[in-house]
């Protein structure tokens, strides 16, 4: 099968990982990628991802069927493009519970769609059993365990098993101390136009940010590798 385009779902059951960080710089990859990109934030209170791509987000609410219906809906739909979803902590059950239910990741499939599931990994206990519980319920997505470098070493590696389609585990390169000020402060964008005007960034700043922001950007281009690589043996086996 040969897949139109994506569906990225960023979660994961605990706050303040880095899970709304990876959802901006995938929303700013698939521009430099010359992609569209649609994202859809089930986060709420601050540093919410609408308030950082507000020209590229919409809120999504599923706490009642319509809210439900539009969402899955717009993931699955023919406009092309590829789509983020950002799933905060407090939505993350609910979320997965109702994407297994109504089949999203088979569906997404069908319509030429890669369902890819970007679970931003922590050391407690709970984020271990969450990451099961989505391999066993999810195997045709591309469930992905992505560390971010900025909570420190890898710990319980052996929680997050990589599953077939992804091949691998994802890395977002730790910002510099000095960078954090500067990217948390909405509306930062990672965008190139947005980057190139961005005067109040100190020349040594904006130099490290672009050194990161390559990083990220090959960590991104190696997992669509990994994902079509991982359909094409997949369908050799058939």
């Amino acid at each position: 099968m040969s897949f139109r385009h994506s569906v990225y779902i960023v979660a994961s059951p605990r706050p303040r990982v880095g899970k709304t960080l990876l959802s901006r710089v995938l929303i700013d990859y698939q521009k430099h990628e010359g992609r569209s990109a649609r994202a859809f934030d089930l986060g709420h209170g601050e540093q919410t991802l609408r308030q950082f791509a507000p020209d590229d987000t919409v809120a999504a609410e599923i706490g009642g069927v319509q809210g439900q219906m539009a969402l899955f809906d717009k993931l699955v739909g023919e406009d092309g493009g590829s789509k983020i979803v950002d799933v905060g902590a407090e939505s993350f059950q609910a979320f997965f519970d109702i994407a297994y239910r109504i089949g999203f990741a088979e569906e997404a499939r069908k319509r030429a769609i890669a369902p890819v599931i970007l679970f931003v990994i922590s050391s407690d206990k709970a984020a271990g059993d969450a990451y099961r519980s989505l391999r066993a319920r999810f195997p045709s997505a591309a469930l992905t365990p992505v560390h971010n470098e900025m909570l420190g070493p890898t710990q319980h590696r052996d929680r997050f098993p990589t599953a077939g389609r992804s091949g691998a585990i994802l890395r977002l390169p730790a910002l510099a101390p000095g960078l954090r000020k500067f990217v948390e402060t909405p509306p930062f964008s990672f965008a190139e136009d947005n980057l190139a005007n961005a005067r109040h960034i100190p020349i040594e700043a904006h130099i490290e940010l672009q050194r990161w922001l390559r990083k990220s950007y090959l960590e991104l281009r190696e997992l669509d590798l990994r994902v079509l690589l991982g359909e094409l043996q997949s369908s050799l086996r058939l």
